[in-house]
Protein backbone atom coordinates (compact mmCIF):
# COMPACT_ATOMS: atom_id res chain seq x y z
CA UNK A 1 0.00 0.00 0.00
CA UNK A 2 1.35 3.69 -1.07
CA UNK A 3 1.98 5.72 1.82
CA UNK A 4 -0.13 8.72 0.54
CA UNK A 5 -3.30 8.34 -1.36
CA UNK A 6 -3.73 10.66 -4.34
CA UNK A 7 -6.01 12.68 -2.48
CA UNK A 8 -3.72 13.64 -0.31
CA UNK A 9 -1.52 15.44 -2.81
CA UNK A 10 2.18 16.01 -3.25
CA UNK A 11 4.51 16.18 -0.02
CA UNK A 12 5.95 19.28 -1.23
CA UNK A 13 4.53 22.68 -1.96
CA UNK A 14 6.45 25.68 -3.73
CA UNK A 15 5.37 28.93 -3.27
CA UNK A 16 6.19 32.54 -5.18
CA UNK A 17 8.56 29.89 -7.90
CA UNK A 18 8.73 32.69 -10.27
CA UNK A 19 10.07 34.89 -6.44
CA UNK A 20 12.85 37.51 -8.19
CA UNK A 21 14.62 37.25 -4.79
CA UNK A 22 17.95 34.67 -4.62
CA UNK A 23 16.93 33.69 -1.38
CA UNK A 24 15.44 30.32 -1.14
CA UNK A 25 13.28 30.29 2.18
CA UNK A 26 12.71 26.07 3.05
CA UNK A 27 11.05 24.98 5.84
CA UNK A 28 11.37 21.28 6.90
CA UNK A 29 8.95 21.15 9.51
CA UNK A 30 5.58 23.26 8.37
CA UNK A 31 2.99 20.60 9.09
CA UNK A 32 1.60 18.30 11.42
CA UNK A 33 -0.18 16.30 9.07
CA UNK A 34 -0.11 12.65 9.15
CA UNK A 35 -0.99 10.40 5.96
CA UNK A 36 -3.82 8.96 6.28
CA UNK A 37 -2.58 5.60 5.71
CA UNK A 38 -0.90 5.94 8.97
CA UNK A 39 -3.41 7.37 11.14
CA UNK A 40 -2.70 9.16 14.06
CA UNK A 41 0.79 6.93 14.89
CA UNK A 42 -0.34 6.41 17.98
CA UNK A 43 -0.53 9.71 19.32
CA UNK A 44 -3.15 11.92 20.98
CA UNK A 45 -4.65 15.35 19.42
CA UNK A 46 -2.73 17.13 22.16
CA UNK A 47 0.78 15.50 21.32
CA UNK A 48 0.30 16.26 17.23
CA UNK A 49 -0.50 19.44 17.93
CA UNK A 50 2.49 20.02 20.11
CA UNK A 51 6.53 21.05 18.84
CA UNK A 52 7.01 16.95 18.10
CA UNK A 53 5.31 16.66 14.57
CA UNK A 54 5.94 20.02 13.83
CA UNK A 55 7.53 23.78 14.19
CA UNK A 56 4.75 25.68 15.23
CA UNK A 57 4.38 28.97 13.59
CA UNK A 58 7.48 28.54 11.31
CA UNK A 59 5.62 28.63 8.01
CA UNK A 60 4.10 31.91 8.58
CA UNK A 61 7.25 33.56 9.67
CA UNK A 62 8.67 32.10 5.89
CA UNK A 63 5.97 32.85 4.23
CA UNK A 64 5.94 36.71 5.35
CA UNK A 65 9.58 37.12 5.05
CA UNK A 66 8.82 35.00 1.30
CA UNK A 67 6.33 37.77 0.77
CA UNK A 68 8.60 40.96 1.64
CA UNK A 69 11.52 39.48 0.17
CA UNK A 70 9.52 38.36 -2.88
CA UNK A 71 11.29 34.76 -2.38
CA UNK A 72 10.31 31.35 -2.99
CA UNK A 73 9.43 29.25 -0.02
CA UNK A 74 9.21 25.38 -0.27
CA UNK A 75 8.15 23.52 2.42
CA UNK A 76 6.82 19.78 3.56
CA UNK A 77 3.39 18.99 3.66
CA UNK A 78 4.01 16.12 6.38
CA UNK A 79 4.64 16.04 9.87
CA UNK A 80 8.51 15.27 10.82
CA UNK A 81 7.17 12.54 12.95
CA UNK A 82 6.57 10.35 9.19
CA UNK A 83 9.49 11.50 8.31
CA UNK A 84 12.10 14.47 9.01
CA UNK A 85 13.17 16.15 6.44
CA UNK A 86 16.07 17.85 7.73
CA UNK A 87 17.57 14.54 8.33
CA UNK A 88 19.31 12.12 6.33
CA UNK A 89 17.45 8.61 6.08
CA UNK A 90 20.27 6.64 8.34
CA UNK A 91 19.74 8.67 11.07
CA UNK A 92 17.69 7.82 13.96
CA UNK A 93 16.05 11.25 14.44
CA UNK A 94 14.37 10.88 10.85
CA UNK A 95 11.53 8.32 11.75
CA UNK A 96 12.04 8.65 15.82
CA UNK A 97 10.59 6.04 18.08
CA UNK A 98 10.23 8.79 20.91
CA UNK A 99 10.42 12.75 20.90
CA UNK A 100 10.75 14.50 23.78
CA UNK A 101 9.00 13.37 26.70
CA UNK A 102 6.62 11.23 23.89
CA UNK A 103 6.99 8.08 22.46
CA UNK A 104 5.58 7.87 19.05
CA UNK A 105 3.95 3.92 18.71
CA UNK A 106 3.88 3.92 14.66
CA UNK A 107 7.62 4.49 14.48
CA UNK A 108 8.32 1.72 16.93
CA UNK A 109 9.93 -1.18 15.28
CA UNK A 110 9.40 -0.03 11.86
CA UNK A 111 10.56 -2.73 9.41
CA UNK A 112 13.01 -1.83 6.62
CA UNK A 113 10.08 -1.48 3.75
CA UNK A 114 8.27 0.76 6.10
CA UNK A 115 11.39 3.10 6.35
CA UNK A 116 12.06 2.54 3.14
CA UNK A 117 8.63 3.77 2.12
CA UNK A 118 8.60 7.07 4.00
CA UNK A 119 12.04 8.17 2.46
CA UNK A 120 10.68 7.53 -0.83
CA UNK A 121 7.22 8.95 -0.53
CA UNK A 122 8.80 12.02 1.40
CA UNK A 123 12.71 12.43 1.74
CA UNK A 124 13.49 12.10 -2.10
CA UNK A 125 10.64 13.88 -3.46
CA UNK A 126 11.17 16.50 -0.56
CA UNK A 127 15.17 17.44 -1.01
CA UNK A 128 14.81 16.50 -5.18
CA UNK A 129 12.62 19.28 -5.69
CA UNK A 130 14.98 21.50 -3.13
CA UNK A 131 17.85 20.41 -5.49
CA UNK A 132 15.67 21.30 -8.47
CA UNK A 133 15.47 24.55 -7.67
CA UNK A 134 18.38 25.34 -6.44
CA UNK A 135 20.44 24.04 -9.31
CA UNK A 136 17.74 26.26 -12.14
CA UNK A 137 19.03 29.21 -10.04
CA UNK A 138 22.72 28.58 -10.45
CA UNK A 139 21.88 27.96 -14.06
CA UNK A 140 19.61 30.65 -14.68
CA UNK A 141 20.74 33.16 -12.10
CA UNK A 142 20.62 34.60 -9.40
CA UNK A 143 22.75 32.65 -7.27
CA UNK A 144 20.52 30.87 -4.94
CA UNK A 145 20.80 32.04 -1.13
CA UNK A 146 19.52 29.09 1.41
CA UNK A 147 17.82 30.18 4.20
CA UNK A 148 15.91 27.28 6.10
CA UNK A 149 13.33 28.51 9.29
CA UNK A 150 12.04 26.33 12.15
CA UNK A 151 10.72 27.09 15.53
CA UNK A 152 11.63 25.31 19.14
CA UNK A 153 9.73 25.32 21.97
CA UNK A 154 10.64 27.35 25.44
CA UNK A 155 10.69 24.30 27.54
CA UNK A 156 12.51 21.87 27.11
CA UNK A 157 12.40 18.51 29.22
CA UNK A 158 11.46 20.68 31.41
CA UNK A 159 14.28 23.04 31.39
CA UNK A 160 13.32 27.11 29.91
CA UNK A 161 15.25 28.05 27.18
CA UNK A 162 16.43 31.97 27.09
CA UNK A 163 17.28 32.05 23.68
CA UNK A 164 14.68 33.89 21.22
CA UNK A 165 16.18 33.16 18.05
CA UNK A 166 18.91 31.40 17.54
CA UNK A 167 21.40 31.95 14.28
CA UNK A 168 22.23 28.43 12.92
CA UNK A 169 25.16 27.17 10.59
CA UNK A 170 27.95 24.29 10.05
CA UNK A 171 31.07 25.10 8.08
CA UNK A 172 29.79 27.78 6.38
CA UNK A 173 29.38 30.95 8.52
CA UNK A 174 29.19 33.67 6.03
CA UNK A 175 25.66 34.54 6.45
CA UNK A 176 25.11 33.38 9.82
CA UNK A 177 28.22 36.13 10.95
CA UNK A 178 26.47 39.17 8.70
CA UNK A 179 23.29 38.28 10.16
CA UNK A 180 24.55 38.56 13.15
CA UNK A 181 26.74 41.16 13.48
CA UNK A 182 23.55 42.91 11.73
CA UNK A 183 21.69 42.17 15.03
CA UNK A 184 24.98 43.55 17.42
CA UNK A 185 23.32 46.33 19.53
CA UNK A 186 19.71 45.78 18.54
CA UNK A 187 18.03 44.51 21.79
CA UNK A 188 14.80 43.18 20.58
CA UNK A 189 15.58 39.46 20.91
CA UNK A 190 17.91 36.91 22.67
CA UNK A 191 19.90 36.34 19.80
CA UNK A 192 22.84 33.52 20.11
CA UNK A 193 24.85 31.90 17.35
CA UNK A 194 24.05 27.81 17.07
CA UNK A 195 21.54 27.64 19.83
CA UNK A 196 19.42 25.70 21.17
CA UNK A 197 21.18 23.37 18.73
CA UNK A 198 23.92 23.53 16.61
CA UNK A 199 25.86 21.22 13.94
CA UNK A 200 26.88 18.33 16.60
CA UNK A 201 23.00 18.12 16.72
CA UNK A 202 22.68 17.00 13.35
CA UNK A 203 20.39 19.83 12.58
CA UNK A 204 22.31 21.12 9.38
CA UNK A 205 21.29 18.01 6.79
CA UNK A 206 19.56 20.59 4.83
CA UNK A 207 22.32 23.31 5.09
CA UNK A 208 24.91 20.93 3.75
CA UNK A 209 23.23 18.94 1.24
CA UNK A 210 22.18 22.04 -0.71
CA UNK A 211 24.31 25.07 1.08
CA UNK A 212 27.91 23.76 1.79
CA UNK A 213 27.58 21.31 -1.59
CA UNK A 214 27.06 23.68 -4.33
CA UNK A 215 29.23 26.92 -2.10
CA UNK A 216 25.97 28.62 -1.38
CA UNK A 217 25.48 31.49 1.60
CA UNK A 218 23.36 29.61 4.11
CA UNK A 219 21.63 29.99 7.12
CA UNK A 220 19.76 28.15 9.35
CA UNK A 221 17.24 30.16 11.93
CA UNK A 222 15.69 28.97 14.81
CA UNK A 223 12.52 30.70 16.31
CA UNK A 224 11.23 30.13 19.77
CA UNK A 225 7.60 29.24 19.19
CA UNK A 226 5.83 31.19 22.11
CA UNK A 227 6.82 34.34 20.38
CA UNK A 228 4.95 33.46 17.07
CA UNK A 229 1.59 32.36 18.15
CA UNK A 230 0.13 34.73 16.06
CA UNK A 231 0.13 36.34 12.73
CA UNK A 232 0.80 39.76 14.14
CA UNK A 233 3.97 38.35 15.73
CA UNK A 234 4.99 36.31 13.35
CA UNK A 235 4.82 39.29 11.15
CA UNK A 236 6.92 41.14 13.67
CA UNK A 237 9.59 38.42 14.01
CA UNK A 238 9.61 38.22 9.86
CA UNK A 239 10.66 41.92 9.70
CA UNK A 240 13.16 41.66 11.82
CA UNK A 241 14.58 38.84 10.28
CA UNK A 242 13.96 39.97 6.85
CA UNK A 243 15.78 42.87 8.03
CA UNK A 244 18.87 41.15 9.01
CA UNK A 245 19.16 39.15 5.75
CA UNK A 246 18.57 42.37 3.91
CA UNK A 247 21.42 44.14 5.93
CA UNK A 248 23.73 40.91 5.53
CA UNK A 249 23.29 40.59 1.63
CA UNK A 250 21.98 44.13 0.90
CA UNK A 251 19.04 43.13 -0.78
CA UNK A 252 15.81 45.16 -0.98
CA UNK A 253 12.50 44.88 0.67
CA UNK A 254 9.02 44.92 -1.32
CA UNK A 255 7.94 46.91 2.50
Amino acid sequence: MALLRAREGDPVAIENGEGASPVIIVCEHASNVIPESLGTLGLSPEALGSHIAWDPGALAVARFMGEALDATVIHQRFSRLVYDCNRPPESPGAMPETSEVYQVPGNVSLTHEARAARVEALYFPFHRSVEALVQERIANGPTPVLVTVHSFTPVYFGKPRAVEIGILHDADSRLADGMLAAATGNGNYAIRRNEPYGPEDGVTHTLKLHGLANGLLNVMIEVRNDLITNESSQRVVADYLTGLLGESLRLPSKQ
